[in-house]
C-alpha cells in the first residue's frame, strides 16, 4: 500500500514538523510554565491573522469541489469565528492586554510571514493550495496537542488553549482536511509541497518568535 500524499508532505518537512511540535513552547506550556509576558507575545500574534485566516477558509469553502466538503468549512468558520475567538478575548483580559496593546505590537516576522502566505493561497483559487496551508495549521497544532499530559495546567489560558486543539471537532477537521489533501492535492504535487513546507517553517519560526523579547 503507498503512502499517503500527506504523510509524504509532512515527510518532506522534517525536521522543521519535529521541531515544531516538541517545541519549547508547547513543552512549557503542557507544564503551565509558559510566561505571562511569553503567553502574551504568542497570543497577540496568534490572534493578529485570525482575520486572514478566516480569508482563506472562504476561499477554500469557494473553491471546493463538493457540497460536504463546503458543509465542513462552513461549521468550522462558525467555531473559530465563535468559540476561538471567545478564547482570545478572555485570555487577553486575563493577562491584562489592553486593546491598546493589542493594535500597538508590531507583526512578527513569522505573523507576517503567515499573512502572507494565507493570502498568497486564497488568491490562487486553487483548492489544493488552501487545502496545503490548512492542513498544517490544523494538523501540526493537534499532533502537538495529542502529546500533552494530563491532568492539564490548572491555569486557563494554558489550560483551553491545549484543549482546543485536542477537541473531537478539530481531529474530525483534520481528518476531513487530510482526506481532501490526498485527493486533489497529488495532481498538483509541486505546488502542494511547496506551500506545505514553508507553512510548516512558518509554524516553527512563529513558536521561536513567541521567546524574542521586542526591541
Amino acid at each position: 500500500m503507498s503512502e499517503r500524499f500527506t504523510e509524504t508532505l509532512r515527510a518532506a518537512s522534517e525536521p522543521s514538523w519535529s521541531n515544531a511540535v516538541g517545541h519549547r513552547f508547547v513543552t512549557e506550556l503542557f507544564a503551565g510554565a509558559v510566561s505571562d509576558a511569553v503567553m502574551a507575545r504568542y497570543l497577540i500574534q496568534d490572534h493578529r491573522f485570525l482575520d486572514t485566516f478566516l480569508t482563506l477558509l472562504g476561499a477554500a469553502l469557494a473553491s471546493a469541489d463538493t457540497f460536504v466538503a463546503k458543509l465542513h468549512f462552513g461549521r468550522f468558520i462558525g467555531a473559530v469565528s465563535g468559540e476561538e475567538n471567545t478564547y482570545f478575548l478572555r485570555a487577553f483580559e486575563a493577562l491584562g492586554i489592553t486593546q491598546d496593546r493589542r493594535a500597538a505590537d508590531p507583526d512578527t516576522a513569522a505573523t507576517a510571514g503567515f499573512k502572507a502566505i494565507m493570502r498568497e493561497a486564497a488568491q490562487t483559487r486553487s483548492y489544493a493550495a488552501a487545502l496545503s496551508v490548512l492542513a498544517v495549521t490544523e494538523w501540526l497544532y493537534l499532533d502537538w496537542a495529542l502529546r500533552a499530559p494530563k491532568p492539564l495546567p490548572q491555569n486557563f489560558v494554558h489550560r483551553e488553549w491545549i484543549a482546543l486543539h485536542d477537541s473531537p471537532a478539530l481531529r474530525g477537521f483534520v481528518d476531513f482536511l487530510r482526506a481532501e489533501l490526498d485527493r486533489v492535492g497529488p495532481v498538483d504535487e509541486d505546488l502542494c509541497r511547496s506551500f506545505f513546507r514553508r507553512a510548516v517553517a512558518l509554524e516553527l519560526a512563529f513558536f521561536d518568535a513567541a521567546f524574542d523579547e521586542p526591541s
